[in-house]
């Protein structure tokens, strides 16, 4: 099975870091993104890698040049900004013999394991979801004062998209030319009884959105909160 890492994003939130390289390439706990994202998905089975490039794609194949890892890539570059889905539209021709496929969105650190993602008969894809961590406080009333104050717990009756999804390969046929997977297949799939879960409760999971993103991934990874496979210790 292939892993299709989206590397495509300009990574504005990040500036001015990303002035000069893409996201996956900014450095947590010593390495890049994509250094952790390579280690942890090779421990899991994954041999085969597609990058789905746009925004200085160049300096991402450079670099996966350089630590010997150009027989396990191919590399599908975008044109012009196409969105997650249809930048999977664009390198189908990559995967048109794979049965399944997974998508790991390139600003990921976690580590969930993707051999846990099953889709469900009929269906066409499976998402990771963790619980849902609010972005602020939360505060409980009661008549005339704060009872509590939580700051930014997890809301265990909510669920988001791990950004870590398995696909069947007829779903190529049914992706946008240019689209999003979320707001353009995922709302559609899951209106259709076609979209499967797997829940991630106790797993490491973080989105690189902002640079306290990044101060919390480096401390998560060097303190050892990140469960990294023995390989990622060893710095290639």
């Amino acid at each position: 099975m292939k892993a299709l890492i989206m590397a495509g994003g300009f990574g504005k939130r990040l500036k001015p870091i990303t002035d000069d390289i893409p996201k996956p390439l900014i450095i947590v706990g010593g390495n890049p993104i994509l250094y952790w994202q390579i280690k942890q998905l090779e421990s899991q089975g994954i041999e085969k890698f597609v990058l789905l490039g746009g925004y200085k794609a160049g300096k991402i194949i450079d670099y996966i040049n350089s630590i010997g890892y150009t027989e396990k890539f191919e590399f599908s570059i975008e044109p012009t900004s196409l969105g997650t889905a249809g930048a999977i539209k664009y390198a189908g021709h990559f995967i048109e013999n794979e049965k399944e496929f997974v998508v790991v969105y390139g600003d990921v650190i976690t580590d969930i394991d993707i051999n846990r993602l099953k889709i469900n008969e009929g269906h066409m894809a499976a998402l990771s979801i963790v619980p849902y961590k609010s972005t602020k406080g939360i505060i409980k009333l009661s008549e005339n004062r704060i009872e509590s104050f939580e700051e930014k717990p997890f809301l265990k009756d909510f669920w988001c998209n791990a950004g870590i999804t398995l696909l069947k390969n007829e779903i190529l046929d049914i992706l946008p030319e240019k689209g999003g997977l979320e707001a353009d297949v995922f709302t559609k799939l899951a209106e259709q009884n076609k979209l499967s879960y797997t829940k991630f409760e106790n797993e490491y999971f973080n989105a690189v959105d902002s640079h306290k993103d990044l101060e919390d991934i480096d401390r998560d990874l060097t303190s050892g909160k990140v469960k990294v496979p023995k390989s990622a210790l060893k710095n290639d």
